[in-house]
């Protein structure tokens, strides 16, 4: 099995830049594709944005399209979420997720249920 850890989170600005890494235990996280989740207070969680195994294919939720870009690098085992231009309302715990759907088309992976693994998540606080 494999193990997401996210990292990175912490007090931000308004319009400041944050990047994430979801880091995988195991050799096999090249199988895996990767969601970010976020869950603010009282909300639900949230899709983000999702790349695939092979980071050939990735999808973003139209609130964050444009500011943010999700990456990977398997030979380090670890995903990251670049958040530039960050708002108040990006407010939210991060989680990453990982999955073993072998599809390229990530819009057809932003649901929970798709995600097998999950992180503890990491604190975004951006300030206005």
């Amino acid at each position: 099995q494999v193990q997401p850890v996210e990292s990175g989170g912490g007090l931000v600005q308004a319009g400041d830049s944050l990047e994430l890494s979801c880091a995988a235990s195991g050799s096999t996280f090249n199988l895996y594709a990767v969601g970010w989740f976020r869950q603010a207070p009282g909300k639900e969680r949230e899709f983000v944005c999702a790349i695939s195994w092979s980071g050939a294919g990735t999808h973003y939720d139209d609130s964050v399209k444009g500011r943010f870009t999700v990456s990977r690098d398997n030979a380090k085992s670890t995903a990251y979420l670049q958040m530039n231009n960050l708002k108040p309302e990006d407010t939210a715990v991060y989680f990453c997720g990982l999955s073993r759907t072998q599809t390229q088309i990530m819009s057809l992976a932003t649901r929970e249920t798709a995600y097998g693994f999950w992180g503890q998540g990491t604190l975004v606080t951006v300030s206005s």
